[in-house]
């Protein structure tokens, strides 16, 4: 392999230098773009948004979207501060979050819309220059709306206070109001400044289920402007189950029914449960279904409506027992054996031996199941999984979605010194990393969640259905609920015995030692040098299990080297966090975690200029500010001008030619 090194630039391979010329064809726009990357490195560091288990709650989550967890807020507070009052910050914050809803509100009641128009959009222009200041012209130019784009650039880099250019910006305030355009300015300046306050989305896992509109968090997520997703183990559920995985999808729809939320299933993704209901009242016409019945409901439900999805859940939840029986007795490498319990139920005498102890049946009815094959389908149970499977593999919706979790979704993420990810890394009660053993070969740590990852899209890539295929979508049924998995980490979900065994003592879901050795510092510090990040420095970003702040757990662990976000967006969770969630901010000043309170509802937001409650903590600050060069983005862009050096050394030398 032919290399070159000059005096001041690092050995870069000349075939490489080749293919960069491509981009750069000579020596004035390798120059350029030198200068370019050069002054990049010395701005302030972008924002980063990181949330975790959405769970479906789609109004929380674009408050918080919209909100920055409070950082437009603070650019109000920072530039005005006590020159305006307390309700005319929230007013404005509320115009730049809900703009149109907002607008339609205020202007039916306005005595002289022109003077508040000239001091909104005074206002509006200040913040969107203060969140502007930290990019490239060039960067600020892409994300605004063609139609104003010219405007606004030019309010963002006149100031006002100049005395030869304040008629000239007066002049375009005037015009935009007396255009009759004042609106829609509002609007896509209000748009702007959202997408400049925040620089980067990191979204830690579990988008899916609980809530009714995981579709419509997926949607929002596909249009933001650079977003990364760590799985968590309900994405990969559906994930599985769009790649055609039969156990995930029965699980996917048991969760759906269990908390009566149709909406994602019907409304978001057009998969039709009439075929499971009718399935369920042939089959369970006669059932009351007692533990069944929806655990909560984000509609209001007749009694009959609620014992029709008790049967339907019912229904379901023997065909998931059966298929994810299949799939232990095909994969004995996952050593979940003792998931196997429909063949140790004794219905004659009402029992079930579970670990060669015998416990109490709450429900003996079990039509479906043959005592000499308890894991085999009925014709029935049968066509209708296929009709199921047919329809999530055929929403056009659902396969985008999941599609996009693939491209801008990963098990892990390393990003500016900290590690995300969403669950755990299995370890063994002396500290060392759970090993999964196949076919000779170990995987543990790193190199397991590596592995698991390259699986998971061999399920959902692989076209033909094929032994490759049905491996990949096999392990992304265990990264659902295998006890090694990472997003997962307990001994069992014990579904069954929830709903069928009488001894709670069996409904027990053991969580691996992980969650007691986070708070070591010496074990977290052990899984950033696993991962090769300097433990002096960097920060594992957890989510997965909610903290019980209503108990006194913090979610900084092991001396601040990890942080656990996991604090009850979900309503579901509340009861049991006491709060609705933290969110995670990091920008050049430092690091601060934001609990929030219960989001009350857009309507109320817009009407009372009401924001989610929040509180917000410094965990670390910088003394000088955080630049693009500190980061691993920075790191990148200083390679980059490395090898652009060589590239121009090389056409100085005569080594390539210029284009």
């Amino acid at each position: 392999m032919c290399r070159m090194k000059t005096n001041e630039d690092p050995v870069v391979p000349l075939h490489y230098l080749e293919l960069l010329s491509r981009s750069y064809p000579n020596i004035q726009s390798v120059a350029t773009e030198v200068i370019n990357l050069s002054a990049i490195l010395n701005l302030p560091k972008g924002t980063e948004h990181f949330l975790s288990d959405l769970h479906g709650e789609s109004e929380a989550f674009l408050h918080m979207l919209k909100n920055g967890s409070g950082v437009i807020a603070d650019k109000i507070g920072i530039l005005f501060g006590e020159s305006i009052s307390e309700d005319s910050r929230r007013e404005l914050a509320t115009l730049i979050y809900y703009p149109e809803e907002k607008l339609a509100m205020l202007t039916r009641r306005l005595p002289n819309k022109e003077d508040w128009y000239r001091e909104k959009l005074f206002q509006l222009v200040q913040i969107c220059r203060l969140v502007a200041s930290k990019y490239t012209r060039s960067k600020v130019r892409k994300t605004l709306p063609e139609k104003f784009a010219y405007i606004i650039e030019e309010l963002l880099h006149e100031q006002e206070v100049d005395d030869n250019k304040n008629a000239y910006y007066q002049s375009i305030l005037d015009t935009i109001i007396s255009t009759g355009r004042a609106d829609d300015f509002i609007m896509a300046i209000s748009e702007v400044i959202q997408c400049l306050s925040i620089d980067r989305l990191h979204i830690l896992g579990d988008i899916f289920d609980r809530g009714p509109g995981a579709h419509r968090i997926m949607d929002r997520l596909m249009a933001y402007h650079q977003v990364d997703i760590q799985w968590g183990n309900h994405d990969i559920l559906w994930m599985g189950a769009a790649a055609g995985s039969e156990a995930c999808m029965a699980n996917a729809v048991r969760i759906s029914l269990r908390y009566g939320n149709m909406r994602t299933l019907e409304d978001g993704y057009g998969i039709s449960l009439l075929p499971l209901a009718t399935f369920a009242m042939e089959t369970y016409g006669d059932d009351p279904c007692d533990y069944f019945m929806p655990r909560s409901a984000t509609e209001e439900y007749t009694q009959n409506e609620r014992l029709l999805l008790a049967r339907m859940h019912k229904a379901i939840a023997m065909i998931q027992f059966k298929l994810e029986g299949q799939v232990v007795m095909r994969r004995p490498h996952y050593h979940m054996e003792h998931r196997l319990l429909l063949d140790k139920m004794d219905l004659a005498r009402g029992i079930i031996r579970v670990d060669g102890v015998e416990h109490r049946l709450l429900d003996t009815h079990f039509p479906t199941v043959d005592a000499n094959a308890p894991y085999e389908l009925t014709e029935l149970e049968r066509a209708l999984v296929e009709r199921l499977q047919g329809s999530f593999c055929s929403s056009d919706r659902l396969q985008r979605h999941v599609r996009f979790l693939f491209s801008h979704g990963s098990m892990y993420l390393i990003c500016n010194d900290n590690l995300l990810y969403h669950g755990c890394i299995a370890m063994n009660e002396d500290g060392s990393f759970r090993e999964f053993v196949v076919n000779g070969e170990s995987y543990a740590g790193k190199a397991f969640m590596d592995r698991v990852e390259q699986l998971a899209r061999q399920g959902f890539f692989t076209r033909e259905d094929n032994e490759a295929k049905r491996y990949g979508l096999d392990a992304m049924w265990y990264l659902w609920s295998g006890d090694i998995s990472p997003l997962y980490g307990k001994d069992k979900m014990a579904t069954f015995e929830r709903h069928f065994i009488a001894s709670k003592d069996t409904h027990a879901e053991v969580k691996d030692i992980y969650y007691t050795m986070r708070d070591d510092e010496h074990m977290c510090r052990k899984i950033l040098e696993e991962f090769e990040l300097d433990p002096e420095r960097s920060h594992i970003i957890n989510g997965h299990v909610p903290v019980k702040v209503r108990k006194g757990e913090s979610p900084i662990k092991a001396n601040g080297r990890m942080i656990v976000i996991d604090g009850g967006l979900s309503e579901a969770y509340q009861p049991e966090t006491g709060i609705a969630g933290y969110t995670l901010i990091y920008n050049s000043h430092g690091i601060r975690l934001v609990s929030h309170r219960p989001f009350v509802s857009r309507l109320k937001a817009v009407e009372e200029n009401l924001d989610i409650h929040s509180t917000t903590m410094l965990l670390e600050t910088s003394r000088e500010r955080i630049r693009i060069r500190d980061t691993y983005t920075g790191g990148l862009m200083i390679r980059r001008i490395e090898e652009l050096r060589a590239l121009l050394a090389a056409y100085r030398s005569g080594q390539i030619k210029t284009h």
